[in-house]
């Protein structure tokens, strides 16, 4: 196993073989790859035969020059970005084929997939005619391994363990890879299974509620901001006017502090089987299924403080922040209720992919490959994920305040002499002392569903610079649909809260069992704050007010746990069709130093949505901050759409010496909206918790965005199988998707004027960088790898110039190893610099803002004879946080996630 590249090095008359494996083997495989590409792309390729090199995918991604990524609970890798341009700009496929996902957009979800079930990733940066389109920031092809890779009978059986040191939680993962050929190597086939069983915890802050900023009206007049403030403008001096000094002033609206467990278990199985009776034909029958089971359980403390007249007092005021202030009010309304959150999210995903290909060569000119294939993802959590609040309803004094730490402290003394922390932590507070309170029961049901084939040639010319031509066409059909699940549109979200709310110790049974504390919940964050639980059991929670069925309800009638029941939500559904015809024509070109191709690609698109709108008919207080909305029958709404695009591509690659290479290339390139935005639903489900806000989740008529971009790259090949590169990108991007923000607006709902979210084509980006990457190999197994990439971003949306989302400035990556012998040892650290990820969240200028992060790994082997390794790996060494704040204000925290350090150990046996 674990068969890599070899070279030769030459003493005397004398030629030595000398093969390397392992680290040192993946590095120089992704050296050759990029030397022999006809674009600028980077590679990573497996340590051996069912390993690559990090557990999981996206973390070995990351490590390639201009890859970031987005984790999610437990610190794994989700998303992927390249070149600072956020999922939305990236494509990923498997073997060619387009992999369905199981989130609303496009964008693929690699915790889905088992790092073990690939062999190699290529991360393509520039654009050909022949590459698939729908990426502008990089398309990312898996690949999977051939049993003709080596020939033979081969075989891995490994068994994994980790540990996190935060959590103090464990984990395993068994896996095994079959490859064998038979009948003379005319029949491989490639099996492969994985199962992974692990516990995570993900301590977590943030700012739900959002910030509260006062209006500002020094500004222009087209932007100006008209303030979000609920319960009224901050008002200091407590006048009742909005005075000079107080314009734009900002304060918290709520925050939480808690922390989920989450229990994954993910299988795979993949299978190859290839047939190659002659040296003419190749055909191929392969399939792919995972299935991720990750339930999390969410167990936080949640606080209210959201500003109104009469209910905070001793303000502190710094930078036009409310930094600090109390709340003495003792009207049950006004003064500090806390809060007990239980926060749930089912989800259990299962994904498929299944195909053919053939490959066939007709004559000793002309090769036609056809491919057929049909991937398919869905996730059924309708009804099934949970937001449970209980309310404290006893009098109390509360002080807050703004801490560095990003978590505020929050201190809470009861009018009977208890302390909210130091009463959480010795049990002090029972059922009764809390109410019902928010209700909310939801969760998505969707599918998706790819269908595409192909059929492309390669036709060999041979004269007039022309290698060969390639030529094809495709066909893709996506249909996914959505289905929530809730009870925010039938008002049972709010059916036991406000003026309806019960005490929880009449609902008897055992809601409310003990208290307990997590192993070194946020020990790094130097704040005040409760850390010490309750066990709210919410499956025991909905049990009990079933069972309260029948008392009567104050304004009338009985309890009915029927009302607040979750059913199909139309107005956040959708269904959305897209049906697919490309085709394309490539020259493949080269001279004596230089090589190429041009070519054109041609994308039309018809797209169909359907989605359902409802109109308010009428909003009921039920306490502050707190409606009851009523919606009249929903209506279906259907749009249509359809483009074409011509996408041409050129790319020249010159020798300038044997071991320095130039590549330039330009073209036009194209990246779809994502498809929940093509869906035309609306929401107006904040205005339950006091927000008159409607959001338009899309538009059917959103055109893709659009991309006029050029590469160059400048590749020395020092030694064997070592690089120094240097490359510049150019992207010129038109109707790009933002959001826009329309305050003050009238949808029809007498005495309240809204404000509007809606996603709209903005007007034009610019997005320019750098590359600069070294990988080398000296003599004695030591190595290095390095890159750095910076960008720089102008966008315009509406003749406005503001950040464009989700494009980090600077991301860059060391690598050191070493391997030799039988050990190999390699330490790895990501940087990626804080980025705008939403605009003008509090008006121009106010930007919610990803705060740097710096991820260290580490890895080390030991092989035991041939057969036999030993390994242990750290991730997230340096115990690094994911945070999100207000133009990276640290006390205008909007976001905190804290994974902790984990440990893995393995042994593998090869065969």
């Amino acid at each position: 196993m674990g068969l890599s590249a070899a070279y030769a090095q030459s003493g005397g008359d004398s030629m030595e073989t000398v093969v390397v494996t392992g680290v040192r083997a993946s590095i120089e495989r992704a050296v050759n790859i990029k030397r022999d590409a006809t674009t600028v792309q980077d590679s990573i390729s497996a340590l051996e035969l069912g390993k690559f090199p990090d557990n999981n995918v996206a973390d070995s991604l990351s490590h390639i020059t201009g890859v970031t990524i987005k984790r999610t609970a437990g610190g794994e890798g989700q998303r992927v970005s390249v070149r600072g341009l956020g999922p939305d700009y990236t494509l990923s496929t498997f073997n060619g084929r387009i992999l369905a996902t199981d989130g609303a957009g496009r964008d693929f979800a690699y915790d889905v997939l088992p790092s073990d079930v690939i062999s190699g990733a290529d991360v393509i940066k520039g654009a050909e005619a022949a590459n698939m389109e729908g990426a502008i920031g990089g398309l990312i092809n898996l690949r999977s391994a051939s049993p003709f890779d080596k020939t033979g009978q081969h075989g891995a059986i490994r068994l994994e363990g980790d540990r996190n040191l935060m959590s103090e939680l464990n984990g395993y993962k068994l896996s095994g890879v079959y490859s064998g050929t038979f009948f003379n190597d005319t029949v491989g086939v490639l099996l492969g299974v994985v199962y992974e069983k692990r516990k995570d915890r993900t301590d977590e802050a943030g700012n739900d509620g959002g910030w509260t900023r006062n209006p500002d009206p020094t500004g222009d007049p087209a932007t100006e901001w008209t303030g979000n403030a609920w319960g009224g403008n901050i008002d200091p001096n407590g006048n009742g006017n909005l005075d000079p000094e107080e314009y734009g002033l900002i304060g918290p609206g709520q925050f939480r502090v808690g922390s989920i467990i989450e229990k994954k278990v993910r299988t795979a199985y993949s299978a190859k089987v290839e047939w190659r009776p002659n040296d003419n034909l190749t055909v191929v029958v392969d399939g792919l299924k995972t299935n991720l089971d990750s339930p999390q359980v969410g167990y936080q403390q949640s606080f209210y403080p959201l500003f109104a007249p009469d209910r905070w007092s001793n303000m502190g005021i710094k930078n036009s922040i409310v930094t600090s202030f109390d709340m003495t009010n003792p009207d049950p309304e006004q003064r500090l209720n806390p809060e007990l959150l239980n926060q749930t999210t089912y989800r259990v995903v299962n994904t498929d992919l299944y195909g053919i290909n053939a490959k066939w060569k007709v004559t000793d000119s002309l090769t036609l490959t056809g491919d057929l294939y049909r991937s398919k993802s869905a996730r059924n959590s309708g009804g099934q994920d949970s937001y449970v609040v209980l309310r404290m309803n006893q009098p109390n004094s509360a002080h807050i305040e703004l801490t560095s730490a990003g978590v505020p402290s929050v201190t809470v003394k009861f009018d009977d002499g208890r302390d909210l922390s130091s009463g959480l932590a010795t049990g002090a507070f029972k059922a009764s002392d809390f109410n019902t309170h928010y209700f909310s029961l939801a969760g998505d049901n969707i599918i998706d569903r790819i269908t595409g084939a192909s059929i492309a040639g390669d036709w060999i010319i041979g004269k007039y610079w022309i290698d060969n031509i390639q030529f094809g066409i495709n066909r893709t059909e996506r249909k996914k649909s959505r289905d929530l699940v809730n009870n925010t549109l039938t008002g049972g979200a709010d059916y036991y809260s406000g003026n309806y709310a019960i005490n929880v110790g009449a609902l008897g049974g055992s809601v409310i069992s003990n208290s307990f504390a997590l192993p070194n919940f946020m020990d790094g964050v130097n704040a005040d704050f409760p850390r010490t639980f309750l066990a709210f059991d919410v499956a025991g929670y909905e049990k009990a007010l079933a069972a309260y069925d029948g008392h009567a309800r104050p304004g009338g009638g009985t309890y009915s746990y029927a009302a607040a029941a979750p059913v199909w939500n139309p107005l956040q559904s959708y269904r959305v069709s897209e049906s697919t015809w490309s085709g394309f024509a490539q020259a493949n070109l080269s001279g004596d130093s230089w090589s190429g191709n041009l070519g054109l690609r041609i994308v039309h698109t018809k797209t169909s949505s359907q989605a359902w709108e409802a109109k308010i008919a009428k909003i009921e207080p039920n306490g502050p901050f707190n409606n009851t909305v009523t919606y009249a029958d929903p209506t279906g709404v259907t749009q249509d759409n359809d483009y074409t695009y011509f996408l041409p591509a050129v790319n020249v690659s010159y020798n300038i010496l044997e071991d320095l290479r130039l590549r330039v290339g330009a073209a036009r390139t194209m990246a779809r909206p994502s498809v929940e935005k093509l869906a035309p639903t609306s929401t107006t489900e904040s205005v339950s918790w006091g927000e008159f806000t409607e959001v338009f989740g899309g538009n059917a008529k959103l055109k893709p965005y659009s991309a006029d971009q050029f590469d160059a790259s400048l590749e020395w090949y020092f030694q064997a199988n070592s690089i120094v590169n240097f490359a510049f990108f150019y992207k010129h991007i038109t109707d790009q998707i933002t959001n826009s923000w329309e305050t003050g607006q009238d949808i029809g709902v007498p005495g309240h004027l809204f404000n509007i979210s809606r996603p709209i084509n903005g007007d034009y980006a610019e997005v320019k960088g750098i590359e600069l990457g070294l990988q080398h190999f000296l003599e004695n197994g030591f190595g290095v790898r390095a890159q750095y990439t910076h960008n720089w971003v102008e966008s315009w949306v509406g003749g406005q110039q503001r950040p464009l989302e989700g494009i980090a400035p600077s991301v860059y990556s060391l690598g050191l190893f070493y391997d030799h012998g039988p050990i190999s040892v390699s330490f790895s650290g990501d940087y990626t610099e804080g980025f705008v990820t939403a605009n003008s969240v509090l008006g121009p200028g106010y930007n919610e803002q990803a705060d740097p992060i710096l991820w260290i790994t580490a890895q080390a082997s030991y092989k035991i004879g041939e057969n036999i390794e030993l390994t242990v790996e750290g991730s997230n060494l340096m115990d690094e946080t994911e945070t999100t704040t207000i133009n990276g204000n640290p006390l205008l925290l909007n976001s905190y996630y804290r994974y902790g350090r984990s440990i893995r150990i393995g042994v593998s046996y090869r065969m």
